[in-house]
């Protein structure tokens, strides 16, 4: 399999229903909740390319560009963007979809990068 087929398997949407529990007082998603489901998906498609033992090592930047209400859907996405030696970049959007109207915009956009490592926690070189 070429990398770029290994990308392209490896990417990964994840749905979600934005509820109250999950907003702050100005009824929208916690930035902190929003980052957590930012490192699940992209753990998910660090994993889904390599079958490795990866964990996050930094959130290289998350850009907040529109509130996500409560009551609105999001959809996260996940894409591999680099490949190094012992480590990788996911790059993760969240897309705001109304619950009951078309379309959907953009919200939020960040990059993560992991590191494979073995069961001595010792990182070691990805799998291409």
């Amino acid at each position: 399999m070429t990398l770029e087929e290994r990308i392209s398997n490896s990417k990964t949407s994840i749905f979600k229903a934005v509820f109250p529990n999950t907003t702050n007082h100005y009824d929208t998603l916690f930035g902190g909740t929003a980052m957590h489901l930012m490192d699940e998906v992209a753990f998910i498609t660090a994993t889904r390319f390599s079958r490795q033992i990866m964990v996050t090592v930094s959130s290289d930047r998350i850009d907040f560009k529109k509130p996500i209400p409560a009551g609105t859907i999001v959809e996260l996405i996940g894409m591999v963007s680099h490949v190094g030696n012992t480590s990788l970049k996911v790059n993760v959007e969240i897309y705001i979809e109304q619950m009951y109207a078309e379309g959907r915009e953009l919200a939020v956009h960040g990059s993560f990068t992991f590191v494979a490592i073995d069961e001595q926690k010792k990182p070691v070189q990805v799998i291409k």
